[in-house]
């Protein structure tokens, strides 16, 4: 039961709650355990080195079984580039411009963990959707160069701390990168400077917070035990082998989620937004939800094949 409790019914949760991060805990933690199963044997043990670097790396194994310890740390590690946004996190990390990049040299800097910058801005690419008002390029850094700057990073001779860094941070935007509403902004009539991947598509009145992104990012809930993402994930990984899982370049990866967000995301009963009258758009109904689910489990079973090609081909 607690396993249909984590999978059913989700859309209903996401309705309910403020707007979240890409797939939520439970999501990126699906695409890590899927990519866990596919690292070669001499990747795993790296990364399980690699991530004992962490600063919350401690508090990850507590009362973990040692032959579970490496997983565990890594299905965490997925989720810590949300964590480092709360006071949850160990090091006290510091906004550095919210969504828009603030233009400085940080910006886009990978010095490992003595970096404490939130750098919010990196979860996500604007790819503009024009539905209706013209569409404005994406701000950088963001998802694609930061997966292509840290991938380029993993494979150089560059040091432990920073490799443990690169590899949680893109254990989480390659998670990130295949929620479709994270590749995509839509511009409207009603949003002529875009939507921001669905946060200001909202699904009721204030003081309700129900909005479009939230809804697509709780497709696979919050956070599960351990056991609860294990027996998910290995119904996931019965399927057959996604087509493109083995697809290397990111790029290709947004253009797939782009497109989605065209085909899937922004479709009846979502509005098209164009109506000045119309703020408010009708909520998802059961056929939606059920499409957003499907696409959901296929979009994470994707991510999951695609980190460990990722992993295992540049890692050193």
């Amino acid at each position: 039961m607690k396993l249909r409790r984590f999978v059913v019914g989700l859309a209903i949760v996401a309705l309910c709650t403020p707007q979240g991060n890409a797939w939520w805990d439970g999501g990126h933690e699906m695409v890590a355990y899927i990519a866990y199963q596919r690292l070669t044997p001499a990747t795993r043990k790296r990364v399980d080195v690699l991530l004992e670097r962490n600063p919350m790396y401690a508090s990850w194994i507590q009362g973990i079984a040692p032959d579970k310890q490496g997983l565990v740390a890594f299905l965490k590690a997925a989720t810590w580039p949300d964590c480092i946004k709360s006071s949850a996190c160990i090091g006290g990390y510091t906004s550095d411009g919210g969504s828009t990049p603030p233009g400085k040299p940080t910006d886009a800097q990978n010095i490992g963990y003595d970096d404490h910058l939130m750098h919010q801005y990196w979860h996500f690419i604007d790819e503009p959707y024009s539905a209706g008002a013209p569409g404005q390029p994406p701000k950088e850094p963001n998802a694609l160069t930061q997966i292509k700057l840290l991938t380029d990073a993993i494979g150089t001779d560059e040091s432990d701390d920073i490799k443990s860094y690169d590899v949680a941070w893109l254990e989480h935007l390659v998670g990130d990168i295949h929620q479709p509403l994270h590749a995509t902004s839509r511009f409207t009539k009603n949003h002529p400077d875009g939507d921001a991947g669905g946060n200001l598509v909202f699904l009721c009145a204030k003081p309700c917070r129900d909005e479009l992104h939230a809804y697509w990012d709780g497709q696979l809930g919050e956070a599960a035990m351990i056991e609860e993402i294990t027996a998910f994930g290995n119904q996931l990984l019965q399927r057959k082998k996604p087509a493109k899982a083995s697809e290397t370049d990111p790029v290709k990866w947004v253009d797939d989620s782009f497109a989605l967000a065209k085909s899937t995301v922004y479709m009846a009963p979502i509005s098209d937004d164009n109506d000045p009258g119309q703020t408010i758009s009708a909520r998802p109904d059961v056929k939606y939800g059920a499409t957003a689910l499907r696409v959901a489990k296929s979009q994470v079973l994707l991510a999951g094949y695609r980190l460990a090609e990722l992993l295992n081909t540049h890692l050193k």
